[in-house]
């Protein structure tokens, strides 16, 4: 079983001039979830090498068992910081892939051309989609096999306005992850902000927000 994990290479967050990235809870939590069933997870990004850390996500109040089991792991450590680039990989070789949010994906994965390309490659091989909290944003331009927007028609959640109001970057994100599905005619439903909230239509696998993440790739494993 393999899995490809899809990061973002983006660290600015917007013009800011603060540091954004990938949410370290968010890959965390599914890598080990993958990692105990056996999965052989695949980690890449667009520049490839060490994807930047949002460092709101190494807090000490946003850490979890996940977060504090991989600042232990020098192994997963050596495989973060050493990512494939993802216009090398090639979906016939993975059978599912995973997208960790944070607020980098916005910026980058939903308009990079190779992770669009992946998707949609991916689906129109009946291969299982998962992209959790800012990360269904990586679903902005990606069309189904009938040349429709992907999420059109399909139950899906993202993280929702009002959680991006309360950490206060309503104004400063490219696009709101709950609009945009809404404008693709995505059938958006959400549960309490920062509860844990997943959602499955066919291959497609939607998480709200950080909480979401393990259950995210459980819903993924269920799937394979």
């Amino acid at each position: 079983m393999n899995v490809l994990m899809v990061l973002t290479s983006h660290d600015q967050l917007g013009d800011t001039g603060h540091k954004t990235g990938f949410w370290l809870e968010e890959f965390a939590a599914p890598y080990y979830v993958l990692k105990a069933k056996g999965a052989n997870v695949v980690l890449a990004s667009p520049a490839g090498g060490q994807p930047p850390l949002d460092p709101k996500s190494d807090a000490p109040d946003a850490q979890t068992d996940a977060t504090r089991r991989f600042k232990q792991d020098p192994a997963a450590q050596a495989a973060l910081a050493a990512t494939h680039k993802l216009a090398d990989m090639k979906a016939a070789e993975f059978d599912a892939v995973f997208y960790p949010g944070g607020h980098g994906p916005l910026w980058d994965l939903a308009e990079d051309k190779h992770s669009i390309s992946l998707i949609e490659t991916m689906i129109a091989a009946g291969k299982p989609v998962a992209a959790v909290c800012h990360a269904p944003g990586v679903l902005r331009h990606v069309k189904g096999p009938d040349g429709k927007p992907l999420v059109a028609g399909k139950r899906v959640t993202g993280f929702t306005n009002t959680e991006e109001e309360a950490v206060g970057l309503t104004k400063v994100v490219p696009f709101l992850v709950e609009d945009m599905l809404k404008e693709h005619g995505g059938m958006y439903s959400k549960g309490p902000d920062w509860a844990s909230y997943v959602l499955t239509d066919g291959l497609l696998i939607t998480g709200q927000n950080p909480a979401s993440s393990e259950a995210g790739a459980e819903a993924l494993l269920k799937l394979l």
